[in-house]
């Protein structure tokens, strides 16, 4: 077999000229010893290295030594899957083939977080359906809690979720106890009354079976019931509105099971994360209103702020991943944010912002950064967190 030696134009010769291996000085090879460490050599000079390695300790040693730090050098990779993976899936697909009946672009977030929640739980035995939970939300400006099992959360959500299936016309899941109460809180308190003995595995069906008929529901009316009315009880919301709302409930207990179960979990991907910061940030001026009505706000401006109109405004900068910037108005949910009447400023990373709506995080330690009049700060960090409920 012939073999190819440098020569004195470079390291070696044209490779169109002899195909045989290829054969370097030691000082040529102890060169490339790292970028064979790092897979950044040519074929032929990988495997001149390779072979020199066979016969040379101290170039072995060497090579030994620096594969080691490269692979110190690599971040370690997660074997959890992206959360926004499914959603980039699912885009390629339907790119090749549209959907004869889309899902609407309101009900998307509900239906990946749903997706993903069913993907934790599929693999749960006996001992991580009853790993303890506690549900947290503020109540009064101050955090509660309810103690509670990853099955019972799985109940929680499916009753819940009934309200919607109640405004599309389908099923109560309640059944016969669905005269308890029309609150969420009331809800989960008659389910979790009613079961002869504490949720478990089997609460999973009915709540995957429910989450894909209310998709499949929506997606039927072609997104033509998207201003339906949804009763909370007390409050109701727009069913495009509602299903956002549900998706939110859906990935913040989500987290609470991997947490109980010591498993990580990801927020939502920036595009529905977006949304669901969207819809908190609507809903904070009517919760301000609804505040200062009990005395939990500072009252606002004596002028009165007509519907429309700018009034004194705080602007929300979501940071990161479905960020964004909000004015909130201060004085009046029917007056209109403005630039030029901002008075206050608060920074907050999107996945923060959100476990501050759902009672997870205290107000007073949720901001990054805050600017201007404190006394506005106050009044819609503690809004939002009194948006939270079991």
């Amino acid at each position: 077999m012939s073999e190819r030696h440098a020569g004195p134009a470079g390291p070696y010769d044209d490779p169109k000229e002899d195909t045989g291996p290829l054969v370097l000085e030691h000082h040529v090879l102890k060169s490339l010893l790292g970028a064979w460490a790092l897979a950044a050599c040519a074929p032929a000079e990988a495997g001149a290295v390779e072979e020199h390695l066979g016969g040379c300790a101290a170039c072995a040693d060497e090579a030994l030594r620096l594969r080691e730090a490269v692979g110190l050098l690599q971040r370690p990779e997660s074997l959890d899957l992206d959360p926004g993976l499914r959603t980039r899936v699912l885009e390629s697909c339907l790119e090749v083939r549209p959907p004869r009946i889309p899902v609407p672009e309101w009900a998307a977030a509900y239906d990946a977080e749903t997706a993903r929640l069913d993907a934790l739980l599929q693999d749960f035995g006996d001992a991580e359906w009853h790993a303890p939970v506690r549900l947290r939300w503020y109540e009064s400006d101050e955090a509660s809690s309810r103690r509670t099992t990853v099955a019972g959360v799985i109940a929680h959500l499916l009753t819940v979720d009934g309200l919607v299936a109640l405004a599309l016309g389908m099923d109560d899941p309640l059944g016969d106890a669905a005269h308890a109460g029309r609150t969420p809180s009331d809800r989960t308190e008659a389910y979790w009354r009613a079961a002869r003995f504490p949720p478990t595995r089997s609460v999973r069906t009915p709540w995957r079976e429910q989450s894909h008929a209310l998709v499949r529901t929506v997606s039927f009316t072609d997104g033509g019931t998207g201003r339906l009315p949804v009763s909370y009880g007390d409050y109701e919301l727009p069913l495009h509105d509602a299903m956002l709302d549900r998706a939110f409930e859906c990935w913040v207990h989500a987290e609470d099971i991997a947490v109980a179960v010591d498993y990580p979990y990801e927020p939502p991907s920036g595009r529905h994360l977006h949304r669901i910061v969207d819809l908190a940030a609507r809903m904070l001026p009517a919760v301000l209103e609804h505040r200062r009505e009990h005395g939990l706000a500072a009252p606002g401006e004596r002028r009165l702020v007509a519907a429309g109109e700018p009034g004194r405004s705080l602007r929300l900068e979501i940071e990161g991943s479905g960020g964004g910037e909000w004015l909130i108005p201060l004085d009046s949910p029917a007056a209109k944010g403005s630039a030029e009447h901002e008075v206050a400023h608060v920074a907050l990373d999107g996945a923060e912002f959100c476990r501050l709506a759902a009672g997870h995080v205290p107000p007073r330690e949720a901001a990054v950064g805050q600017v201007g009049d404190r006394e506005a700060i106050r009044d819609v960090l503690f809004a939002a967190a009194s948006m939270s409920r079991m």
